[in-house]
């Protein structure tokens, strides 16, 4: 009996030794300080700038054909009045309102890079425009900060790359390499007028991008548990898209005689049942490339569990699951987002409706997750339709290119000693595009935002600090000076 408790005591001994000496070599990797790069901006004036983009009201409706094309018009004829030296750049017009710029670069030999954001937006929800601190779209510069529909999703995406130029241009740089700006008009509805077109156009051209620049993360700042350095996340790839109606067919009738099997108690149960059932998931591939390099940064329990992954692999996944944006980069998401019924208050609808969205991860494919869906949901009186729209995951950019590399460097140069991973784009992107011409696509907009932005993201009280502009176009400009050299 000594013997079998002399040797537990031993194991665990062990064990323990094992977890510290491996979490004690789980530290940060070295890098050298960059030297801080500063441009003369006026963030006041680009403020300005962009408060005048935001008044038009270039909204991207769910249906195209009820798009009102005038603010789109308005907003390219303000443009090229605002950044006259930047118009002078060859132009293409794609798609009526996707707008290419090429900067013609000295060496024909160097492969183009891409720039790209886009200028449309998504609706203002009814109803909740009283909830907004300013109106949408009055472009309000108030508190340190610019107000609006598209200050953050992407209208400052297009005016820092404009503002940029411009400031380099009247300096009189010349890039080695040439640079393709997209400014795209239906980004929100899926590019597939805009960037679409700008591809169609590239291909025709024979033109090969070294690398495309497109939105899809920021540096983010007190996003991660546990840290206290700002992450600049530069997505090397995004996931697909799928939407799914359930359709519940149960009894209908008059009201002051309902049925367990009327339909709106189908389709909840049907609901409730993805909920408490979530996409199988697990910390793999981009992810875990990520978390491996955040979790060096984090206090020293947490370097402990991740530093010991063969051990605490399914405490990880647990504790990283209640988190929604490391549940989305664990699994594919499953969110309800319309539901229809009925006519009237007192008639129970033989048919209720949900739409349900699925952002699809890399491991998953859309016949896949249908079936599952079809396996949770097991009810022959909930039909599942499939919508036309959607995409599959991308593939993956590579985070060790010269790309990848200078966009890294860039980061550090211009908001300091920011921890660089790659990673995962929940939503979609015009990048899924875009890959398509070029070696590799990035997904990151040079700008500081933290929990308070990210809410006005599609949201209400949407909003950009001034600061945050200043900043932003210095990095556009050194990430083309830096982008363009061989």
């Amino acid at each position: 009996m000594k013997n079998i408790f002399g040797l537990v005591v031993l194991v665990l001994v062990g064990l323990f030794l094992v977890i510290m000496l491996r979490t004690l070599m789980f530290s940060p990797p070295y890098f050298e300080m960059e030297e801080q790069v500063a441009f003369d901006v006026d963030a006041g004036l680009v403020a300005q700038h962009l408060s005048e983009a935001v008044r038009f009201k270039t909204v991207s409706p769910p249906e195209p054909q009820r798009r009102e094309y005038k603010p789109f018009d308005d907003f390219l004829a303000w443009a090229e009045a605002t950044y006259p030296k930047f118009h002078e750049l060859e132009k293409t017009v794609v798609e009526t309102h996707t707008v290419l710029f090429k900067w013609q670069g000295t060496n024909s030999d160097l492969k183009p890079i891409l720039l790209a954001a886009h200028y449309d937006v998504v609706p203002v929800v009814p109803g909740t425009e009283e909830s907004w601190d300013h109106p949408p779209f009055d472009g309000v510069i108030a508190d340190g900060q610019v107000w609006g529909r598209g200050s953050l999703d992407d209208k400052s995406g297009v005016i820092l790359m404009m503002e940029a130029a411009t400031l380099l241009l009247e300096q009189g740089f010349e890039p080695e390499r040439t640079v393709y700006f997209s400014f795209d008009h239906d980004e929100e509805i899926g590019g597939n007028e805009g960037a679409a077109g700008v591809v169609k156009l590239l291909k025709e051209q024979g033109v090969q991008l070294a690398w495309s620049i497109d939105e899809g993360s920021f540096i983010l700042k007190d996003m991660y548990p546990g840290m206290d350095v700002p992450i600049a996340s530069i997505n090397i790839a995004e996931k697909g898209y799928m939407t799914l109606d359930l359709v519940a067919h149960g009894d209908s009738g008059h009201s002051s005689m309902p049925t367990k099997d009327a339909s709106i108690f189908l389709l909840a149960s049907a609901i409730e049942r993805l909920r408490e059932n979530p996409i199988p998931g697990g910390l793999e591939g981009v992810s875990l490339d990520a978390m491996d390099v955040i979790a060096r940064h984090m206090s020293f329990t947490r370097r402990m569990l991740f530093a010991n992954r063969w051990l605490f692999q399914s405490v990880i996944e647990k504790e990283l699951s209640k988190v929604p944006p490391m549940n989305a980069s664990l699994r594919t998401t499953t969110a309800p987002t319309l539901l229809s019924a009925g006519i009237k208050d007192n008639v129970l609808p033989g048919t209720a409706t949900a739409t349900v969205n699925f952002r699809i991860h890399p491991r998953d494919t859309h016949e896949g997750v249908i079936e599952m869906v079809r396996q949770i949901i097991n009810d022959d009186r909930i039909e599942i339709i499939h919508w036309d729209k959607g995409s599959v995951a991308s593939g993956e950019s590579d985070s060790q290119a010269a790309g990848f590399e200078v966009i890294a460097k860039v980061s550090r140069q211009m908001f300091g000693p920011v921890v660089v991973i790659p990673g995962m784009t929940g939503a979609g992107t015009n990048s899924k595009h875009y890959a398509s011409v070029a070696d590799d696509a990035y997904r990151i907009n040079l700008l500081v935002v933290g929990p308070e932005d990210i809410a006005g993201f599609h949201g209400t009280n949407e909003r950009i600090s001034v600061e945050n502009l200043g900043l932003g176009t210095a990095a556009y400009a050194q990430l083309i000076t830096l982008g363009t050299v061989e």
